[in-house]
């Protein structure tokens, strides 16, 4: 685990603390033809070894630098303009993996079972439940009390930007019933409040306030069930 968080240390800071933006532009124009690319390259491989601080460990640097400008190469090849956001996620996620890979052969430990996991799976299927399944459940239930009023207020608002905060909201809610933060649970919602009583104020239209009402308390409902659910099944694990 410490060589892990060592390594990504070094990821940190080669890729983000240590990457001038100028990198970064002439990277995306020139490609595998642009200098800073294999200097980007080295400081990556020199970064995992002087971190790692084992001369053992020499050669898995280097694999990480190598690797390293591989992911970046297939990034910027097929990356698009409107593709950036995609491949800026799908590059760090492979970055990670890589460096979790090595870890785990240097140390010579074995890759977690996942599938043979119990808490796994029970961990899986209340996150899961609470993304678009749980989504789709408020919509339908609160189409019902659907103000007439409520598309005239979404003109300046983000596309599908209620969604994703409600998802975002309930996975918060979830993680702090299964840490036992409850206490953390009356902040979200008052924060969330706080952020809510400008647009409903400005919009002094009452059955929309009763309807975002009846939508949060619904969602975050579901979250606290479901996270105490999970919280029963763990227990009941061997």
């Amino acid at each position: 685990m410490i060589l892990f968080l060592k390594l990504f240390l070094a990821h940190l800071l080669g890729d983000f603390i240590w990457q001038p933006n100028k990198w970064v532009i002439d990277k995306e124009h020139k490609k595998h033809k642009s200098v800073y690319l294999y200097i980007h390259i080295l400081l990556h491989g020199i970064l995992a070894a002087i971190l790692a601080g084992e001369i053992s460990f020499i050669p898995y640097a280097i694999l990480i630098a190598v690797t390293h400008g591989i992911i970046d190469l297939i990034k910027l090849n097929f990356q698009k303009s409107k593709t950036k956001r995609t491949w800026f996620v799908v590059d760090q996620i492979a970055h990670v993996l890589v460096l979790i890979g090595i870890a785990l052969l240097y140390e010579k430990e074995s890759i977690p079972n996942f599938w043979a996991n119990d808490e796994f799976w029970v961990f899986l299927t209340g996150i899961l439940l609470l993304t678009k399944p749980t989504s789709i459940f408020i919509k339908t239930i609160i189409s019902m009390w659907a103000p007439e009023s409520q598309n005239s207020h979404q003109d300046n608002s983000l596309i599908a930007a209620g969604n994703y905060i409600g998802i975002l909201e309930r996975l918060f809610v979830f993680g702090f019933i299964i840490t036992n933060h409850f206490e953390a649970i009356g902040f979200l919602l008052a924060a969330k409040s706080i952020f809510r009583f400008g647009d409903l104020k400005e919009a002094k239209d009452r059955k929309l306030t009763e309807y975002v009402l009846i939508g949060t308390l619904i969602s975050f409902g579901a979250a606290i069930i479901t996270g105490l659910i999970v919280q029963a099944l763990l227990l009941q694990l061997p």
